[in-house]
């Protein structure tokens, strides 16, 4: 579809499944030449990130556990600044490797609340990976690690992204029509 109408918003197509897949293969590669010979724990942020996890995990080829956690910043379009930390995971991450999964990063608020969250159970290592990358919304330091690909500020909805809990569904990637 070309176009969409969730609630009062347009929306047009932005990036297609094709290229969705093809970034998210070339992104499970790297994870698994730098994670060779490890047993890393994915650990998804909900509800985004579903597909992106999904779709990256059948493109690992070694040994691997996933798990869940659920935070929330967002309300409506915008992001609330507040970090809600709704269910947790119960793996033993004690000197594993982390590979926490986004599905977009923009400002940091949300993805640095989770390492911080996460350091207290003394991985190993803590890498991040995010399918959608705003630099020019970034407003923390630290390093992502796996970027699958970079976007401009726009509102996006798609492939587990959401506006008001709606579009997730969709398998391509639409932005807002301003």
């Amino acid at each position: 579809m070309p176009s969409i109408k969730i609630k009062d918003k347009d929306f047009e197509v932005f990036i297609s499944e094709q290229e969705i897949q093809n970034a998210v293969k070339t992104l499970a590669d790297r994870i698994n030449v730098d994670l060779k010979g490890k047993f890393p724990l994915f650990v998804g942020v909900l509800n985004g990130s579903f597909m992106f996890v999904s779709d990256l995990l059948k493109n690992i080829d070694h040994e691997c556990e996933v798990s869940f956690i659920k935070v929330s910043s967002y309300t409506g379009t915008s992001t609330s600044g507040q970090v809600k930390n709704l269910i947790g995971f119960n793996e033993s991450v004690k000197g594993r490797t982390i590979v926490v999964c986004e599905d977009i990063i923009d400002s940091g608020i949300t993805m640095e609340a989770i390492v911080a969250d996460l350091q207290q159970y003394e991985p190993a290592d803590v890498k991040l990976a995010t399918l959608l990358f705003k630099p020019g919304s970034f407003k923390k330091t630290y390093k992502i690690d796996y970027v699958a690909i970079e976007i401009p500020d726009d509102f996006i909805v798609g492939y587990g992204l959401d506006y008001d809990g709606m579009g997730r569904n969709f398998r391509d990637i639409y932005k807002i029509v301003v």
